[in-house]
């Protein structure tokens, strides 16, 4: 190797013959690249879950806050009275919309999960139930002791038993994603560190003799920053690519159903990802920085 071409190329060109003194091939380059690239596909995922679940909590606290539910179960003969009687409390309650008899083609697909769809409803004592829409003014407590009291087969469910363990778990999920970004951030930089290092040790007598010639620790760590940052940029922004394909690629809302209903991005959400190369870069230039600065001063 040419040390005064090495010599120049380390203080002037950018991508010149400074930057070879960091391997451009082998163990450290395909480490660097793999690992940024596949930290940032799931970086992907993860955000994709974070910003999947908070919509799901948001959702599942809209629609249950947003309606409640009354059980009327009676006997037969005093059903349909106790209904029509439980409708017109209803109707004549505060901060509450128009109630609605579910018919028994919904109470049959409610059931169906659990009995199949050739269960005759018809035939099993199933209650009837009345959605009732409601505001953000509404009595919840002050409509179950009315109802008690004049219409004792008609019970009031406002939905909190659901709502809570529901948007809880949503929630903690949604905390599991930022916590899996944070820990795939420390990943990359634990492993980039380690190939800086070992790219730094494998070039020890190189570095030796541009410090003869008069090359400062910090110069000859901007050919390793330079170099691991770049690598850090184009892997992670390939498996950014990557990831965001396959969240492209996952059902539909129509088509997925239950959980899984809107994993991924809406709208401006398909930009945050984009920030992941980005951060990668940042991780990348931190990290092979403080472990080359460390190296070089170690290595004297």
């Amino acid at each position: 190797m040419n040390i005064g071409s090495l010599w120049q190329g380390l203080v002037g060109d950018r991508d010149g013959p400074g930057d070879r003194i960091v391997p451009p091939t082998g163990i450290t380059a395909q480490l660097t690249l793999f690992s940024a690239g596949a930290m940032a596909f799931l970086a992907v995922f993860a955000l994709a879950l974070a910003l999947a679940t908070g919509r799901l909590a948001d959702r599942w606290s809209a629609e249950l806050a947003g309606s409640v539910t009354i059980r009327v179960s009676a006997p037969a003969a005093d059903q349909e009275a106790r209904i029509q009687q439980t409708l017109s409390i209803l109707q004549a309650t505060p901060a509450t919309g128009t109630p609605r008899l579910l018919p028994q083609e919904e109470l049959a697909q409610l059931l169906e999960p659990w009995f199949g769809p050739d269960m005759p409803v018809d035939a099993l004592p199933v209650p009837a139930l009345i959605d009732l829409p409601v505001d953000g003014d509404f009595d919840a407590d002050g409509l179950r002791l009315r109802l008690e009291a004049e219409v004792p087969d008609a019970v009031l469910d406002d939905h909190t038993e659901w709502r809570r363990p529901l948007v809880s778990a949503a929630e903690r999920l949604r905390l599991l994603g930022v916590v899996s970004l944070l820990l795939i951030g420390a990943a990359s930089a634990a492993m980039i560190t380690l190939a800086a290092k070992a790219a730094l040790a494998a070039n020890g007598q190189v570095i030796r003799v541009l410090r003869l010639i008069g090359a400062r620790d910090l110069t000859i760590a901007t050919a390793f920053v330079r170099r691991f940052t770049r690598r850090a940029a184009i892997g992670s922004a390939a498996g950014t690519l990557a990831g965001m394909a396959c969240v492209a690629l996952l059902p539909q809302t129509s088509a997925a159903g239950g959980f899984l209903t809107g994993l991924g991005f809406q709208g401006w959400g398909w930009l945050l990802p984009l920030t992941i190369p980005v951060v990668a870069s940042v991780v990348g230039f931190v990290a092979t920085r403080w472990a080359a600065l460390k190296m070089l001063e170690a290595v004297r």
